[in-house]
């Protein structure tokens, strides 16, 4: 049994999971309120507290980290020139980035003698062909400044894509499957064979679905239209990142909250899950092009797994395709089938299971 320390580092919080690898033990928790009166120091401090309450050392940790460039496409044992490279790509992802690099250099310190593995979103997305990761600007420019898609909730869709393919004891290899993993940050993802052929998400977490603050797609355009009137760079980012999605649209970030005003008849709301569908359908109606057709489609994360409600709407239409509901099988719980029998495409429920993954993915690249 290979016990894995699981670290998410944000800039004021620190989530930990302990998975026993070969025993169904886990156990985790959350620092809050880093460097913040109250609080603990730094990281460093926040690492301290979480190994106190471990009791001793982990055989081996594992770090989520946002964003991996090209250059990193396997989970990679931390050295001095890795923590540089992931320094070198907070430009990339300047929110995520220097968070998870702050959890690096604390785990290191208190834990100097165990292998550390720095696990990337960006990862799984390594696959995508030239045609799918590639923005129609400059290549020149392009290339300079490393803009291309790089999608991201590659842990997740890696971690799912695989269990759904164990559900329907098929071979990963022989599957074309649409998963979407929804929760307040939304991606979907082609996934063909077990390889990612594209991805809602680009060369930042900003781009695809609407999402709970986010935008989603937009016309660059309306930025320009903005700047001229007098929006800053940073007033964009803030409107986009953080005023957007459905807070911008309904007023709250959370979906129950917009159902729910929904159904009092709240315009607004209505208007932000209308909008919502939308984007949706749009995406499963490409990727299913882009795949050529599709065996199934995988729904996951905190929207994905509990809301039945968009789910059958989000599919409502997909008939023609292949894809349906069943009202019944929605309503469960769980893993589960939730088209009806003998449909041609399989809709599933996959709940996703990210500090798993990353644990797994640790163990391996430490040979642990």
């Amino acid at each position: 049994m290979t016990r894995v320390l699981v670290l998410n580092a944000g800039s004021s919080s620190l989530k930990f999971e302990v998975v026993v690898l070969g025993a169904d033990e886990r156990a985790g928790g959350v620092v809050e309120r880093i460097g913040e009166p109250g609080g603990v120091a730094d990281h460093t401090d926040a690492v301290r507290r979480v190994l106190a309450d471990l009791g001793s050392a982990p055989d081996a940790v594992g770090h989520r980290i946002v964003h991996g460039g090209t250059r990193f496409s396997q989970p990679t044992l931390v050295d001095d020139a890795v923590e540089a490279a992931i320094a070198d790509l907070a430009d990339l992802a300047p929110l995520h980035n220097p968070p998870g690099l702050a959890g690096i250099r604390a785990a290191r310190t208190v834990l100097p003698d165990v292998p550390h593995v720095a696990v990337f979103d960006t990862a799984f997305h390594t696959t995508l062909p030239d045609h799918a990761a590639t923005y129609a600007i400059d290549r020149a420019v392009a290339q300079q400044y490393g803009i291309r898609r790089y999608g991201f909730h590659g842990t997740s869709f890696r971690s799912v894509s695989r269990a759904a393919a164990r559900f329907l004891d098929r071979p990963l290899e022989d599957l074309r499957m649409i998963v979407l993993h929804l929760g307040n940050g939304a991606s979907a993802c082609a996934i063909d064979g077990g390889r990612s052929i594209d991805t809602s998400m680009g060369l930042t977490p900003l781009e695809g679905l609407v999402m709970g603050t986010r935008s989603g797609d937009v016309d660059p355009g309306v930025l320009f239209h903005l700047s001229r009137t007098g929006f800053s760079v940073d007033d964009l980012d803030a409107l986009l990142n953080r005023r957007s999605g459905l807070a911008g649209l309904a007023g709250s970030n959370d979906l129950r909250d917009v159902a729910a005003a929904a159904e009092r008849g709240d315009a607004d709301a209505t208007l932000a899950i209308e909008v919502l569908l939308h984007r949706l359908r749009k995406y499963l109606g490409a990727y299913a092009a882009e795949l050529g057709g599709v065996d199934a489609v995988v729904f996951t994360a905190g929207i994905g797994e509990n809301a039945g409600w968009l789910r059958a709407r989000a599919v409502e239409r997909l008939g023609f395709l292949g894809i349906h509901v069943d009202l019944e099988r929605n309503a469960g719980s769980g893993a589960r089938r939730i088209s009806p029998e003998g449909a041609a495409v399989d809709v599933l429920v996959v709940p996703t299971d990210e500090e798993l993954e990353i644990a797994q993915q640790t163990a391996e690249a430490a040979g642990t």
